[in-house]
């Protein structure tokens, strides 16, 4: 799968489906780094698409998933606390997605359509510190780190883990600079 196959999406009803299998399929992946959803989000997946959906409609969030061309999701991409011009940035991708170039893709357009469609202008995003390639894609982007933050649960035992805190001025060339390439 290249990332050329691929399309954002804003999230949508029928997107549950390919979701739920998105996030059973990595949640063992997903856990190492971060806090697990635990057995009620599974099961109660339905309801709480729905509840996402309807936060979604209120403007203060805004959820987008990355699409194959078969319909797989390949990863998620949201964008929450959206207020005074700036939202908070998170993001996850399938294990088998990884190192393809998936996350700086999906992030970069996330941050165009962050500026042109939502009217941001800054971005904020964390990372926990021994996640080295988060941090990297967030670099690569174009994101600063700000300084240290504590994040609770974060660690695969579910204890607090030391992060760092990321910002983007949405006014930059998000991250074309360090790559040269807009893919």
């Amino acid at each position: 799968m290249s990332v050329t196959e691929l399309a954002l999406e804003r999230l949508r009803s029928d997107h549950a489906p390919a979701l739920l299998a998105f996030e059973r399929d990595n949640r063992a992946y997903f856990s190492a780094s971060v806090p697990d959803r635990g057995d009620a989000y599974f099961a109660g997946f339905d309801a709480r698409h729905q509840a996402l959906l309807d936060e979604q409609e209120s403007g203060t969030i805004a959820f987008h998933v990355l699409v194959g061309d078969d319909g797989e999701i390949v990863g998620r991409f949201n964008l929450v606390d959206l207020a005074d011009g700036s939202a908070e940035l998170g993001y996850r991708v399938a294990e088998k997605a990884t190192g393809r170039g998936v996350a700086t893709a999906g992030i970069r357009e996330l941050c165009r359509l962050a500026r042109e469609e939502y009217g941001l202008s800054r971005l904020t995003a964390v990372t926990t510190l021994d996640n080295g390639p988060s941090r990297a894609v967030l670099t690569r982007v174009g994101f600063g780190a700000v300084g240290g933050v504590t994040l609770p649960g974060a660690g695969g035992d579910g204890g607090d883990q030391p992060g760092i805190a990321y910002e983007l001025d949405l006014g930059g060339s998000l991250g074309l600079e360090r790559s040269g390439t807009a893919s």
